[in-house]
């Protein structure tokens, strides 16, 4: 059973959902209706097999299908109703509230199509909103609360970065080290899956890519592919063996209650080669004059450009990003109950960065069919100016 220690907060709730309604009342909508398990957790605290149901003039309602006990010993919610079956859920709907939503709120960007006109069926007087925008608007600001559970995921990065510098050795097959760092990880409380909202996206833990796998396109909308184990599964680690004075990239992702973790170091086991030297002390310097950037009120897109623009002047433009013909469109994104939020910091984007954000900055580069060098930690904008969650030293780690 979950540690009381780790539930959310009913003050938490509370506020989550007001916030939900403030931006509700603005937009005209009578109820948004959540399905997508993330969005739920983070607007009832718990994750069991449920629905949320959340009214403008009347009190949520947290429908729960399985398991009963644990989603009322997890939930903030006031009235969590049992049901059998989700066709019942219109029906428990009136005995809880004042009048039928006209207007119903779906996150559109997560609901398939099939449920969509499910629904559709459900709530047949109803017109069907796209609420993903306010459900990204509550979710984009951290609150100190929030913060507490990610510094909690940095520690457990740090760590196990620290196992991997104990653990590294020449010889050893990129996935066959990452077996022992996951094993580490689940030990230790990273729960083991990394969550992704796209439903084309793939979100998995030890990204490791040592030498010549670094300098590999492929799949991934990222900087870095990797060459992956098959196929049919063709990004991260693969089977090529880590040697002695080569530049290993390795890309973390933790989870700890939920909440994400998403760093990036390089290491060698030896010397490392002067041009991935130079390559991961400028991404580096990358990563700092970011930082200082990342003030409220300055637009996301003007983070991407500033950081191309050191990037060219420190002489690595053809490379940051990815090789000329496969450059990625963003220096870093947001980060919480999914390991990819809202805001993105892309190219042109205009929305300006608030305290209480908190993004994964990722300065990268491929030099292609060579190696991968860069550097990812997490940073929150505050009032007071940005800093680093991330614990785990910004520096090139040499075994």
């Amino acid at each position: 059973m979950k540690n009381k220690n780790d539930l959310t907060p009913v003050g938490e709730i509370r506020d989550r959902v007001l916030h939900l309604k403030d931006r509700m009342a603005k937009t005209g909508l009578d109820a948004v209706f959540l399905t997508h398990k993330p969005d739920i957790y983070y607007f009832s605290g718990t994750a069991q097999d449920a629905w949320l149901y959340v009214p403008m003039d009347d009190e949520p309602l947290l429908f729960v299908k399985r398991y009963l006990p644990r989603a009322r010993l997890e939930t903030g919610i006031r009235h969590v109703v049992p049901i059998d079956s989700v066709t019942r859920i219109p029906d428990r709907i009136k005995d809880f509230t004042r009048a039928p939503a006209r207007s119903i709120g779906l996150a559109f960007d997560v609901v398939p199509v099939r449920d969509f006109e499910f629904f559709h069926t459900l709530f047949a007087s109803a017109v069907f909103e796209d609420a993903t925008p306010l459900i990204m608007a509550c979710r984009r600001i951290k609150s100190d609360w929030e913060i507490s559970q990610l510094e909690a995921a940095a520690r457990l990065s740090r760590d196990t970065f620290a196992f991997i510098c104990e653990n590294m050795v020449p010889g050893e097959s990129e996935i066959a080290f990452c077996g022992r760092i996951e094993a580490f990880a689940r030990a230790n409380g990273h729960s083991g899956k990394l969550l992704v909202r796209h439903y084309r996206a793939q979100g998995f833990a030890h990204h490791l890519l040592s030498g010549s796998s670094g300098g590999l396109g492929g799949a991934l909308d990222s900087p870095l592919s990797g060459a992956g184990t098959c196929s049919a599964y063709p990004f991260g680690a693969g089977h090529k063996l880590i040697q002695k004075n080569e530049p290993v990239l390795m890309d973390l992702g933790t989870m700890v209650n939920g909440y994400h973790m998403d760093e990036t170091r390089m290491l060698v086991m030896g010397k490392m080669p002067s041009q991935a030297e130079q390559a991961g002390l400028a991404a580096i310097e990358i990563l700092y004059h970011v930082k200082d950037l990342m003030v409220p009120g300055t637009a996301v897109g003007e983070v991407f450009s500033a950081a191309v623009g050191r990037a060219e002047k420190l002489g690595l433009g053809s490379s940051f990003l990815g090789p000329p013909d496969l450059k990625s469109r963003f220096i870093g994104h947001g980060i919480g109950l999914e390991l990819v939020e809202e805001p993105i910091l892309a190219r042109g984007r205009q929305m300006e960065l608030a305290p209480g954000m908190v993004f994964a900055v990722e300065p990268k580069c491929i030099f292609q069919d060579k190696f991968a060098a860069g550097i990812e930690s997490v940073i929150h904008v505050t009032a007071e100016g940005p800093r680093f969650l991330s614990l785990t030293e910004n520096r090139i780690f040499a075994l």
